[in-house]
This record gives C-alpha cells, structure tokens and sequence, in this order.
C-alpha cells in the first residue's frame, strides 16, 4: 500500500468525535450494549488529541452532538474550552433545536473562527432533517458562511429519520446548503453520490465507508471516487472505530487512484474548507 506515490505526509482528518470524559464512558458503553460494538480506542480527549497528532494528522476537526434536550449549552462550554486548550482544532458543534436559547446560542458560536457550525446526528436526535424547526438554524449557517455536519445515511443501523428520501426533501428546499455527509452516505452510496453532481454545497466523508470487514464498504466503481474527488473527505471517526484506523486508510489506497486524489481527499479539500 505504500506504493501510493506523493501521499500527504499531514493529512487533515475532518470526522473525529470528542466528548467530555463522562460522556465518552457512556457513549461506549451504549455502543457495547445497544449495537455489540466494542471500541477499540476508549480514551479519551486529550489522549485522542496526542494519538492523532503522531499520527500525522496536522488538522483535526472534531464534532459532539446534543443526543437530547438541555446538554447542547454544557456541551458548548466544553468545546470552547477545549478549543481554547487547542489552538490547532476546529470544531462542529452541539446543537438541540428544543432548546429554549438555541438559536441565540448557535449565533454566539458561530462567530468562533474554529467553530465550522454544527453536528446533527439525526439517528440519535430523532429529527428528520427538513424539519422545520431546523430551518431558522440552516438559513444562519449559510447567512455567516460556516457548514453542517450531517449524520442523515441509514448505515451502519438506520430509522426513519435517515435516509436518501428525506435529505432530498431538505435539498430540495435548500439546495445550496453547505453540509458535509458522513460515511459517504452508507448505505444508500450511489443515490448520496450522485447529489454531488446537483448540490454545490455537499460533500461525503470516507468514516466507516471502507472498511471490507464492516458490511459497510462503498459499493460504487472506483471510477466515482475519481470523478468526485474534489468533494470527498477523509474522515476517521476516530475514536469511535472496532478495525483499526489503518485499515480505512490502507483500503483507499489500494485502490491506487490518481495521486490528485489522495492530495485532495486527505488534504487539500479540508485545507479548502478551513479556509487556509
């Protein structure tokens, strides 16, 4: 695999989740119980923060999610701090739409220039994404030029909050929404894919999408991947990973792409989007 010619030597993993520790512990634990998987990395921020750093990831870009009404604000005091602790990280941050000041507070945070806007994990949120009580918070994003990050694809498990079916209805109401996918949109990859071709604002990020061991690998002919490289993303999930993050990373590059892919897929596109 190392054959790979000019891969970047830093690359910017723009999908890595960080949590205050007492939630991480529960996070896992969840995962464990509710879905057998047991984590391979169970440490928390600052040891993630190291982990990655030697692993020559030069930018992290990490999000948490509100999985309820009344966290997002203690969640959002937490990522201030950290970021804060790290001058080098960006984040998406938390955001809850019951939330008595929630837009207030999103308008606060997103004046953060390490602040890129905001996860929603709608899997765990139980919100469909065109919901209308999102849509206040969708015109700000694209008011002050900053992003969502967007858990909406019905893999690795699904409900009926996810799926291709209602990130359409969204897109089609806000078709320049500037929103990054997570897991290439697992499992519905080609009907994600194809979105890129109609929505500027979209782009797909790799986390847990190639990894052959999974049951989640990428379906698609890699010729997409090529013909769509300048709206991908490398993202680990880290350290919410059971194969090592090796692996992902390892996969892609076997399937010996052009060096212009692997440039802009674990670099230069996230260079791009963090404005530098």
């Amino acid at each position: 695999m190392d054959s790979v010619q000019n891969f970047p030597d830093k690359i910017i993993d723009f999908h890595v989740h960080l949590f205050p520790d007492k939630l991480f512990d529960a996070i896992w634990k969840y995962f464990a119980s509710t879905y057998g998987f047991n984590i391979l990395h169970e440490i928390h921020y600052q040891e993630c923060i190291d982990y990655l750093t030697k692993q020559g990831v030069e930018y992290i870009v990490y999000s948490n999610y509100a999985h309820k009404k009344g966290i997002a604000k203690d969640l959002n005091k937490w990522n201030l701090k950290v970021l804060d602790e790290y001058p080098g990280l960006y984040c998406f941050a938390a955001y809850h739409p019951d939330d008595d000041d929630a837009l207030a507070m999103a308008r606060d945070l997103l004046d953060h220039p390490r602040i890129l806007g905001f996860k929603l994990q709608l899997l765990v949120q139980m919100f469909y994404p065109d919901d209308e009580r999102l849509f206040p918070l969708y015109e700000m994003i694209m008011e002050k030029g900053k992003r969502l990050l967007l858990h909406v694809g019905n893999g690795p498990v699904g409900n009926s909050y996810v799926g291709i079916e209602n990130f359409r209805r969204l897109l089609e109401r806000y078709p320049d929404l500037p929103a990054n996918v997570a897991h290439m949109g697992a499992m519905e990859y080609g009907a994600f894919t194809e979105l890129l071709d109609r929505f500027p604002g979209i782009f797909l990020d790799t986390t847990w999408a190639f990894l052959p061991r999974s049951g989640l690998m990428f379906d698609q002919k890699v010729e997409v991947l090529e013909n769509h490289k300048e709206r991908i993303l490398y993202g680990s999930d880290f350290p919410n990973l059971i194969y090592p993050r090796e692996e992902e990373i390892n996969c892609l590059k076997g399937f010996y792409l052009s060096n212009d892919f692997y440039q802009r897929v674990f670099r230069d596109n996230g260079l791009q989007l963090l404005g530098k």
